[in-house]
């Protein structure tokens, strides 16, 4: 405690005015410092001389003058602006925060608190930038594509893809950089149709007899395959679904996995159409065991009439062949 502060907590002391939490620092400043303790001394030694006099009590007619030219002072007084009425009580919030350091100190903790959780939740929230998916070429990096366009009765599909600006790439499906950004299409597209265009290429692509096996010698190939599966299981349309089924058709004899995943659709797919043609899709491999179990479970227990008959056909066109 400086000595300004003491000496103003020591007229409230004398007063008996002072709050209990000052009582105790006021005593130890005193006890240490002279000047605040010769200050002391003389408001006791005031205040004693002061109680040996005789108190006098105003007349009522002056309290009654006093108190009417009070009012008439305080009438003709300027109202007082909003910054200064904002300064005084600013000053005088001041004053009961240094009269009571521990809820200075507890305010201040609680703003340091509410600021560091309010930084947080802003990063957590804030809006995160788009993923950016690039070539190992030095044109730089490709943001989304948005537009296919598959010229009829040819090889040739026309891209369309964004970087910092929309640029536009033609070639023969035989060309790495289109069937990779075909497969960017399936997962960038800006819009379902750009992306059910991917799926179809693609599909087409592997239904015509080309390359999807995975063949090192052939670039990605063979990721064609997976992502034809993977839409096969995942994609929310069931036309996008029915396209990677033609798609997979080819490998269906030849591949466990595409197999499998036909099987599944078969089984789970929520879409009539889309079972049907996994049914249809599975004709070169009915003979096999595994298949032929799950047509048998299909067409006996499903709940789809349309299916059941559909696998009971097939079944019996598999025992016809036999």
């Amino acid at each position: 405690m400086i000595c300004e502060n003491a000496q103003q907590n020591m007229i409230l002391a004398q007063y008996g005015e002072l709050p209990d939490e000052l009582q105790f620092p006021l005593e130890q400043h005193i006890a240490g410092c002279e000047d605040c303790r010769r200050e002391w001394k003389a408001l006791q030694a005031l205040d004693e001389e002061l109680a040996l006099m005789p108190l006098t009590e105003p007349s009522p007619n002056l309290l009654a003058a006093s108190r009417m030219r009070l009012d008439e002072m305080l009438d003709e007084m300027p109202p007082r602006s909003v910054q200064a009425r904002f300064l005084t009580n600013f000053f005088r919030w001041m004053g009961t925060m240094q009269s009571a350091p521990a809820l200075m100190t507890l305010l201040v903790g609680l703003g340091f608190l509410g600021g560091n959780l309010l930084t947080r939740y802003q990063v957590a929230h804030a809006p995160q930038p788009p993923t950016v998916v690039g070539f190992s070429n030095p044109n730089g990096p490709i943001a989304s594509v948005s537009g296919i366009v598959a010229t009829p009765n040819s090889d040739i599909v026309q891209v369309k893809y964004n970087r910092m600006v929309p640029e536009m790439m033609q070639g023969s499906l035989s060309d790495p950089k289109i069937r990779e950004l075909l497969m960017l299409g399936t997962k960038l597209a800006t819009n379902k149709d750009v992306h059910e265009d991917s799926v179809a290429v693609l599909a087409d692509y592997c239904q015509s007899g080309h390359n999807c096996d995975g063949d090192p010698a052939n670039g990605s190939s063979s990721d064609i395959r997976a992502e034809l599966l993977r839409t096969l299981r995942y994609d929310k349309s069931p036309t996008v679904r029915m396209k990677a089924l033609a798609g997979l058709q080819p490998y269906v004899g030849q591949d466990r996995n595409v197999r499998d995943a036909v099987l599944v659709s078969l089984m789970e797919d929520s879409n009539e159409g889309v079972r049907s043609r996994a049914i249809s899709v599975l004709g070169p491999v009915q003979a096999d065991s595994s298949v032929r179990q799950v047509l048998r479970t299909v067409s006996t227990q499903d709940e789809n009439p349309a299916v059941r008959n559909a696998s009971f056909q097939a079944l019996q066109s598999a025992a016809d062949i036999q």
